[in-house]
Order: structure tokens, then C-alpha cells, then sequence
């Protein structure tokens, strides 16, 4: 089957890779401009694009894909489909109707539609989550559905462990259905149910802040949802804001058997503290419960473990 890919992020990049060992590899892939990234604002190409390259397709990285001009290259690659993967650019008509377009989507449609479905699927708690397939609309993520593949989300998961599970789910669920369609036994497409909708936001400055007043166990998994490629922060006494790479949820022996109403230790901790240092760890104090920062980076440095910070920072 003829098709042409779109994508940006390194999960796009990996299905891309994946789809082009099947005998469905693009003949064509599009993927976002260059842009600065990083601490540095060096100017990158996207990760679909750096893939593409390295395998030889053809690719194009338009200011928008909705161009006269782009969407009859598209249309000279002769596309039986056109696959969608975590794109980050909203696709009009008449593309949207020119060509057969699936989207390859790192959740288990209805729920996390939208920008950041691996990240809000561990920050919820969620133990489970997959990668549907589905038919691109002009609504967020909300075409019908044909194939899915759940994937358990284990408590230790990151972003950086359950993506890559997920996107090779992704790449294979796709070739899956290409090949059902080339088989002539092309896979029924399912309405989506409104009832079971939510929205996982793309992630802010606010996202990223661990605020005490919030509990310990949610913190933790804010953390793990954000490593490595985003980070968590947390606002120190001073104002720094000082980066969190690991944390878990401290067991905090009592003070002479005594704890305050929220799980703090009475009399050391009390919930609303903050960031603190206790017998050689770093402990945010929360509303509930405490979380030991276990590997940190401050503003312009490298990640530490939590004992070598308290060394370098000590009064």
C-alpha cells in the first residue's frame, strides 16, 4: 500500500521507522519546520524529520500543511493513506477528505484526547492505557475507531519506559491495519462513546510545578509522567525553581511516636513546609504525606542525586 506519513515527536519518529520495514513505507513524510530547542535554542530539525532522512524518504516540512502547494505534493505521491501521527498541527479540509487518513493515537480513545495523553494517563494514575487507531476528523481526536491495543502502566513507569512500549504497540497496530486493508478485510470503524471523554491538555509551566499543597502519591506521579523529556520542578525557599528528575514517596519515622493530622512528621514537618533537609535527604513536606527528591538539577547544572546537592549546598 502507497502511503505518506506526517509526524514530528521522537514517538511519531519511531512508528515512522516501523511502518517503513513493512511493505507499506512511505513514500512521502512531512513533519514541522526546524525550529530552536533546548537550553542552548540551537535551531533542530524534528525527530520525524531526522528519521526520514536517515532512512531515505522523501520529506517536506511545510509552514502548514494545509497549502495548495503541499497538498497536491501530497496528492502527486499517490497515496492509498495518509498516516497521522502526533503531528501538533491541525489538519483542514480538503485534505481531510482527499485522501484516507489514520491517526495513530497513544491512548485508548475515548479517554486522554488530545496533546498529552502518555503524560495525563500517569499523572490520573491510570493502570492502563493503549494506542488506538483511528480515523482522522475535524474534531480533537474524535474519529471512529478501529483497532486498539491496551498496555498496563506499572507504578515504577516513566514517560520515557511507557512510551516506548507505546510506540512500538503503534507501529505495529498500523501495520496491522494497513495490511487487514490490503487484504480486502478491512477493519470495522467504531463511533467513539461521548459519555467516556476526557481532554489530557498539553502541559504548562503549572503542570510542571510540584506544589506541596497537593498529596505526595500525586507529586510522584508527576514526576515520573514528565521524565525525561519535560522535568518537574519544585520552588525552593529562595525562589529557584530546581529541577526533579526521581522521587518517591518517603516513609517518615514519627518524632517520639507523634504525627500531625495530614502524615507529617509533628514537631519537624508540617504540611504547607515545603522543601527541606532531613538526615541527609531532601524531603518536600506536602498536604499529604512527604516525597524525597531523589535526583535533582539545579538552574544551569547537571542532575545529581539528592546527597550530592545537600553537599553542595550546604550552610
Amino acid at each position: 500500500m502507497r502511503t505518506v506519513f506526517l509526524g514530528t515527536s521522537e514517538f511519531a519518529a519511531a512508528v515512522l521507522e516501523r511502518l517503513a520495514a513493512s511493505e507499506h513505507r512511505p513514500a512521502l513524510a512531512l513533519s514541522r519546520p526546524d525550529r530552536p530547542q533546548g537550553r542552548g535554542r540551537r535551531v533542530a530539525s524534528p525527530a520525524v524529520a531526522e528519521r526520514a532522512r536517515s532512512l531515505g524518504i522523501a520529506l517536506e516540512q511545510p509552514g502548514s500543511v494545509n497549502e495548495p502547494s503541499v497538498t497536491a505534493r501530497i496528492a502527486e505521491a499517490q497515496p492509498d493513506a495518509v498516516v497521522v501521527c502526533a503531528f501538533g498541527a491541525l489538519i483542514k479540509e480538503p485534505l481531510l477528505s482527499a485522501h484516507e487518513l489514520l491517526n495513530v493515537h497513544p491512548s485508548l480513545l475515548p479517554r486522554w484526547r488530545g496533546a498529552a495523553p502518555i503524560e495525563r494517563a500517569i499523572m490520573a494514575g491510570d493502570e492502563r492505557t493503549g494506542v488506538s487507531i483511528m480515523r482522522l476528523t475535524a474534531g480533537l481526536d474524535s474519529g471512529p475507531v478501529c483497532l486498539t491495543a491496551a498496555e498496563p502502566i506499572a507504578p515504577e513507569d516513566t514517560y520515557g519506559s511507557l512510551a516506548k512500549r507505546l510506540q512500538e504497540t503503534g507501529g505495529e497496530l498500523l501495520v496491522r491495519t494497513l495490511d487487514l486493508i490490503v487484504a480486502e478485510e478491512r477493519p470495522a470503524f467504531a463511533e467513539q462513546d461521548e459519555a467516556g471523554v476526557t481532554y489530557a491538555e498539553k502541559i504548562g509551566a503549572e503542570d510542571r510545578l510540584l506544589d506541596p499543597a497537593r498529596a505526595a502519591s500525586e507529586l510522584e506521579r508527576v514526576v515520573r509522567a514528565l521524565h525525561p523529556h519535560i522535568g518537574a520542578r519544585v520552588a525552593l525557599a529562595d525562589g529557584t525553581l530546581l529541577g526533579v528528575h526521581r522521587a518517591r514517596v518517603a516513609e517518615i519515622q514519627p518524632i517520639d511516636g507523634a504525627r500531625s493530622e495530614e502524615g507529617a512528621p509533628a514537631g519537624l514537618h508540617q504540611p504547607g513546609v515545603g522543601v527541606t533537609a532531613d538526615a541527609g535527604r531532601l524531603l518536600l513536606v506536602c498536604r499529604a504525606g512527604t516525597l524525597e527528591l531523589l535526583e535533582v538539577q539545579p538552574p544551569g547544572g547537571r542532575p545529581m542525586d539528592a546527597a550530592a546537592y545537600l553537599r553542595g549546598h550546604a550552610s
